[in-house]
């Protein structure tokens, strides 16, 4: 049996009919569908697997309104265009760098403000938060409500980005509204558009995460999905390395300095990871993708999934790496 009732965790159509089928719970009086009271009670999640498109045309859905829309970004794993999410969703937009909590304390905010605003910066505002310790709540409720168009704002990100934790910290702190989104560690929880009530002012629409495919997420397993993901403040590692010289992330990631002066290279990684150096004669990874870069004067390589190494000095490398994760260069971010 089936009717128009609706997961309060993951937006998801509830029914009765189909148990391994999406929104199944056995009593249509609940509110929640079995795979939303497993994560919440048991901590137990089940892979959904459902594809970028449909979560796509949920986002163009949101670009025919004219609502005010908060796109949240992770620090640590920025996508290679921001800006990409406006060929999707025009409207009036505010940047969130969401997780400021694990990048080091000494990092500037206002130096990551500003690396965003370049000439052709889309955003109507940049604003840096930690959803999960509520740092700057306060600021983005309050920019929230200038920019607003109506009631209604729609919340959107990539997988993981953290938009379910925001929004129940919202709720905590600002609202009389005791439900609470499904938040689990692995991605693609949020399964359709979810409306939340703050107050009679605001109703945030939680919106699925887009998969980026080329994430290191989505190879590897629950275990190492947790080490992989920073839960406090990262204690970045650098290494002065010369010509020849190499140093592997975990199992998950080769560096081989290959040509240049002596260099910096400073891994922004969950403190779970182990990195060390080790000698370039040992075939540590080799198994893995090879891929070389030149490096020019401070920039970041950036792993998808995983973090980032800031390098000082114009210099060429070879990176060990699963194929299917991919990688890019950018100016340096701190």
């Amino acid at each position: 049996m089936t009717n128009d009732k609706y997961c309060e965790g993951c937006g998801v159509k509830l029914q009765d009919d189909n148990i391994l089928g999406d929104g199944y719970t056995t009593s249509l009086d609940k509110n929640l569908c079995q795979r939303c009271f497993r994560i919440k009670n048991y901590g137990e999640y089940q892979v959904v697997t459902k594809s970028n498109e449909e979560y796509i045309e949920i986002l163009k859905s949101v670009g025919e309104t004219k609502d005010l829309v908060l796109y949240i970004v992770d620090l640590l794993n920025l996508e290679k265009d921001i800006s990409k999410i406006r060929e999707i969703i025009p409207n009036k937009m505010i940047l969130v760098l969401n997780k400021r909590d694990v990048l080091p304390k000494s990092v500037n905010d206002e130096k990551l403000v500003n690396y965003f605003k370049d000439v052709n910066n889309p955003f109507s505002k940049i604003i840096v938060i930690s959803g999960e310790k509520s740092y700057n709540i306060d600021y983005l409720l309050k920019q929230i409500k200038l920019y607003q168009t109506t009631n209604n704002v729609y919340v959107v990100g990539h997988t993981n980005a953290g938009k379910s934790t925001l929004i129940n910290k919202l709720l905590r702190n600002y609202s009389s509204n005791t439900r609470e989104l499904t938040i689990s560690p692995l991605p693609s929880t949020t399964l359709n558009t979810v409306e939340i009530e703050i107050n009679e002012y605001l109703t945030l629409i939680d919106t699925p995460g887009l998969v980026d495919s080329g994430s290191i997420v989505n190879y590897i397993g629950a275990a190492d999905f947790k080490r992989v993901s920073p839960k406090k403040e990262i204690k970045p590692k650098t290494f002065q390395l010369r010509k020849g010289q190499s140093v592997v992330v975990d199992k998950f990631l080769r560096i081989d300095y290959v040509e240049g002066e002596r260099n910096s290279f400073t891994f922004f990684v969950s403190n779970d990871l182990k990195v060390r150096r080790i000698s370039s004669k040992h075939d540590t990874l080799k198994k893995l993708q090879k891929r070389t870069y030149e490096i020019g004067y401070d920039e970041d390589l950036c792993i998808n999934g995983l973090g980032f190494v800031k390098i000082v000095n114009k210099g060429t490398v070879d990176i060990y790496l699963d194929s299917k994760v991919t990688t890019h260069i950018r100016s340096s971010l701190i």
